[in-house]
């Protein structure tokens, strides 16, 4: 610790310090209380996670890896974990405001995104005439030197949801998954 009492750079050092540290801690847009420029998809998550812990049903799920299928009655205990996926789409960033194209209509939404480097693509919300939400797709992408993914995720509101995975990883080959949950009421 001596270097630290003598070194000239020590003021400098601490100002740097305390500037990274304040910046490295944003709050997302909706603890600002600013209004979400698309979908509140973490929101919407959220909402359902309680909703389908509250309930305590069970679920078909059926896992497949490059054909091989495995099927089971289980019991979520994390529906948090279970449906990661779907929060991670989230596109309510503030460094994200003008990366979507918008299109809309009475029922449909379609986020677009404009820069080839964006994670999610696209997502689509289909929605009945009071708004409450019938479906949703979303498509993922990430592609750098050793791999590419890519990712379908489908949500029906206590129904199903699908995830269904493409993954070539250089050297190693392809991988397929598919992950189906059936809600059972």
């Amino acid at each position: 610790m001596y270097w630290y009492k003598t070194t000239k750079w020590t003021g400098f050092a601490m100002l740097c310090c305390i500037i990274l540290c304040g910046t490295a801690c944003k709050p997302d847009i909706k603890e600002t209380g600013a209004a979400l420029k698309y979908f509140d998809i973490k929101g919407y998550f959220s909402a359902d996670i309680a909703h389908l812990n509250h309930l305590k049903i069970q679920v078909l799920k059926t896992v497949s890896h490059n054909g091989t299928t495995e099927s089971k009655t289980v019991k979520i205990d994390n529906w948090g974990q279970e449906f990661n996926l779907f929060i991670d789409a989230d596109i309510n960033k503030p460094a994200w405001q003008k990366s979507y194209t918008v299109i809309t209509d009475d029922s449909l939404l379609f986020y677009k995104a404009i820069d080839p480097e964006l994670k999610m693509r696209e997502m689509i919300i289909k929605r009945d005439n009071k708004q409450k939400v019938k479906w949703i797709l979303i498509f993922n992408r990430t592609k750098n030197i050793l791999y590419t993914t890519t990712e379908k995720l489908s949500y029906y509101p206590d129904s199903l949801y699908l995830i269904e995975k493409d993954q070539h990883v250089r050297l190693m080959g392809n991988n397929h998954y598919r992950i189906e949950g059936v809600i059972k009421h």
